[in-house]
């Protein structure tokens, strides 16, 4: 109830519009619909190696450059470049590497969905703003985001070198926010990977740092806590990663959380 409605679902009508070979991998950049007026930008990675269905991974990129971050894009930029490393952000490539076909999404207001007119100059936040945008047409960025991730399964599913029963999800930071939402609403995740994120709202409100626009629901303090959601995804396995020097998701609270969850 408190993501609010689903919208009208549609054909997604995908769309290949590029082909890069990346060495053990071919990225495939794909375009298809999720809403009537909403479409998702998305990169496909496929080993060449893969001949039958078989296990697939929906990475979902965290704040940042978007879908090419996960995919170890890096346009020539260094600092780019030392992200990634630093992150070890680049978790589609790797996963396509080892023989896993690999979906890699834009979340709205990143990568390719995010608005040309919001230059670094502007100050403007684009996960604050497209919360206030979101608001005003009755919905929020994290339902609309969970939304396209439950299309993008589908997507996934219907590749014919994917095993429908065999896809996992993984993500860091705001991509752990929607890989335990994900898991939590779509059992079609069969297993799950959340870096940098389960802990608690309680906690992360209690800390001097902004939780973006992205990651919040009408009424969620005091209704649904992220143990709830871990709990949701039993007994699909689920691997929980904290930093000890996240300042954002406390480690203390990710313990508490794991041990109820578990």
């Amino acid at each position: 109830a408190l993501l609010g409605a689903d919208p009208e679902s549609v054909e997604p009508d995908v769309e290949e519009t590029e082909v890069v070979d990346c060495g053990s991998y071919e990225r495939r950049r794909i375009v298809y619909d999720s809403e009537t007026a909403m479409s998702v930008p998305a990169f496909l990675l496929v080993p060449k190696r893969r001949r039958e269905p078989g296990p697939a991974v929906l990475a979902v990129h965290g704040h940042g450059a978007g879908k090419s971050m996960v995919c170890g894009i890096d346009d020539g930029d260094p600092e780019r470049r030392a992200e990634i490393e630093a992150y070890k952000g680049d978790y589609a490539h790797r996963l396509a590497e080892r023989g896993f076909v690999v979906l890699a999404p834009d979340l709205r207001c990143f990568g390719e969905r995010r608005d040309p007119q919001w230059s670094p100059d502007t100050h403007k936040y684009d996960c604050d703003w497209n919360l206030v945008c979101a608001v005003m047409a009755g919905r929020t960025p994290l339902g609309q985001n969970l939304w396209d991730l439950r299309v993008s399964l589908g997507v996934l599913a219907d590749h014919p070198l994917v095993d429908a029963g065999r896809i996992g999800a993984c993500g860091l930071s705001y991509g752990a926010t929607m890989t335990v939402f994900l898991a939590a609403v779509d059992d079609r995740v069969r297993a799950a990977v959340v870096s940098g994120y389960l802990s608690s709202w309680a906690a992360a409100h209690r800390v001097p740092w902004n939780m973006c626009g992205s990651q919040v629901l009408p009424g969620q303090l005091g209704r649904r806590e992220h143990g709830d959601l871990a709990a949701r995804v039993a007994p699909r396995p689920m691997l929980v990663e904290s930093g000890l020097d996240d300042v954002i998701f406390p480690t203390s609270a990710a313990r508490e959380t794991v041990a109820a969850a578990q």
